[in-house]
């Protein structure tokens, strides 16, 4: 493999990484001793990826990837905000990943709890998740039903919009076809990662 995939190839790489963790054969690369040494002076990672918090969320397991391959960003509700996107900057101006993946899922909790801000006895949220989690609400007025998974799917559109058109470093690497965008959707039961949302020269 080449030392910098194409957004095509890294995305491909990222599909069957996921097909291995869902057939229940992952083959756990790249988690020795001796890979943890290649990495000690430098990281050259194949791919950004700002997900959810959520536990049930861990990045390279469900990739079935190693040490290094991914540079990883998340917080409740993959909300996007000056931090994700510098950290995301840094991925490609710095690493110079060719993928970035926003990843989203099913039963978020934090989706879940501005659907039910709209219920008179809702408990009041944290003070300051409640000042990020403010960022889905615009998804639940837009999304077709109330229905966590239409709320999902619309505030994961509009936190890939919203990163590319708050960052004109990560919008101009996709135009000049060196960065690629997927946002996608992590199915729980099944462990499935789904596109819903592509940018750039993903198709190879």
């Amino acid at each position: 493999m080449s030392d910098n995939p194409t957004p095509a190839r890294a995305w491909a790489e990222m599909v069957r990484g996921n097909a291995r963790f869902v057939s229940g054969a992952p083959k756990h690369p790249r988690q020795d001793v001796e890979r943890r040494h290649q990495l000690a002076a430098a990281q050259k990672p194949r791919a950004a990826l700002f997900g959810c918090s959520d536990s049930r969320l861990a990045a390279e397991i469900i990739f079935d990837k190693g040490l290094g391959d991914l540079f990883v960003v998340r917080n409740a509700g993959q909300v996007i905000s000056d931090s994700a996107i510098a950290s995301l900057e840094y991925a490609v101006a710095v690493l110079d990943v060719p993928l970035l993946i926003v990843l989203a899922h099913d039963a978020c909790g934090a989706v879940q709890a501005e659907i039910d801000l709209d219920t008179p006895d809702s408990a009041p949220l944290p003070p300051l998740f409640a000042v990020r989690s403010a960022s889905i609400r615009p998804a639940v007025r837009l999304a077709a039903s109330r229905d966590p998974e239409d709320v999902g799917k619309v505030h994961l559109e509009q936190t890939v919009k919203a990163l590319v058109e708050r960052s004109e470093l990560i919008s101009d690497a996709i135009a000049a076809g060196t960065l690629g965008v997927v946002g996608a959707n992590y199915r729980l039961l099944e462990g499935r990662v789904v596109p819903d949302v592509v940018l750039g020269a993903i198709e190879s």
